[in-house]
């Protein structure tokens, strides 16, 4: 009686401790099941990002190299011919070259070896990721006015207008350096130093550049005298005001308010057809004591027009209020510095 009692008992345990090894096979299996699903999904996520990260990459590429090229006609076009030293590398290394006269030592070459000294700055403050855009703005800068002091050997003004070609010295550049600026690299020189003012002080780019540049123009007043100083002086004072108009212009968004009687299709449409979110609260008309629902959503130009002509279309008693933002921290636009 007493071994079969131990028999059933033995028996039991055999039982017991087969169920738990199929079990415990059974969720380690499920774990490695759901281990290889996950890591799938982030294999497909991966690729999925790299495939966008390209995208980007070669977007902000061209809008660098279109800027750079830009700012590189300015100098050789209208700047180095007028004696404009309107701030930054190139403005000094005219004011070198115009004194040293050594043969193939242009104002291109000194862009270099200045620009050289000055991306050490960039490495130490700005980061790797910044620093290595501005390696490259920098070296492309000057290898662009190298190339263009050949190619295009502008000797004299193009007109006798000093003003109407300062303006030109100061808007297309600007235009490039708005550009390069937008995408989170610099032409290098005192570029860099501006980036670092910005990002020590919180002082906007532009005032950064004002700074540094100002001494630079007033240079050109002591190496060319008091004309091309003058015309130095203000157009660095121009290029300020015109880089922070046109990063400003770039960066502009529009926020859209929309008070509709078709409030569920105004949504659908954000949402599905332009792709963007949206908030809805309800408001009260003060005259009528009416409840309504209120959309606000957040576009660029060319979704705020596709949206007004939607709503125009579908409701024409509607109600819409745009307004401009520069500055959109969220996802989807803009993240914190």
């Amino acid at each position: 009686m007493r071994g079969l009692k131990q028999k059933r008992r033995l028996q039991g345990f055999c039982h017991r401790f087969y169920k738990k090894s199929i079990k415990e096979h059974d969720d380690k299996k499920g774990l490695v099941g759901l281990k290889n699903r996950v890591f799938d999904a982030n294999k497909i996520k991966l690729l999925h990002y790299n495939g966008n990260d390209i995208k980007k990459i070669i977007k902000e590429f061209s809008y660098i190299n279109a800027g750079i090229f830009l700012s590189a006609l300015g100098v050789v076009v209208f700047k180095n011919p007028n004696k404009f030293a309107l701030g930054g590398v190139s403005g000094l290394a005219l004011l070198i070259a115009d004194k040293i006269h050594i043969p193939f030592f242009s104002v291109g070459s000194l862009m270099f070896i200045m620009n050289a000294m000055l991306l050490l700055l960039g490495f130490i403050f700005l980061g790797k990721e910044v620093a290595a855009k501005s390696v490259y703005g920098s070296f492309a800068l000057s290898a662009m006015v190298w190339v263009l002091e050949i190619l295009l050997p502008i000797k004299s003004p193009l007109t006798g207008q000093k003003f109407m070609e300062l303006l030109y010295g100061v808007f297309i550049p600007g235009i490039g350096s708005a550009l390069v600026f937008n995408y989170g690299a610099t032409t290098g020189g005192t570029d860099i130093l501006a980036t670092i003012i910005t990002k020590k002080t919180n002082i906007k780019v532009s005032w950064s550049l004002l700074i540094s540049d100002f001494f630079i123009a007033f240079g050109a007043w002591i190496m060319f005298g008091a004309e091309a100083g003058l015309f130095s002086i203000a157009g660095v004072c121009i290029k300020s005001f015109v880089l922070d108009s046109f990063m400003e212009s770039i960066n502009v968004f529009k926020i859209v308010v929309v008070v509709s009687k078709e409030s569920e299709k105004v949504q659908q449409y954000i949402c599905e057809v332009i792709g963007r979110g949206a908030t809805v609260h309800i408001g009260e008309g003060a005259y009528t004591h009416d409840t309504k629902e209120v959309i606000t959503t957040v576009l660029n130009r060319k979704q705020a027009q596709m949206l007004y002509r939607y709503v125009k279309e579908l409701d024409a008693d509607a109600f819409i209020t745009v307004s401009n933002s520069t500055k959109i921290i969220g996802k989807g636009f803009q993240r914190f510095e």
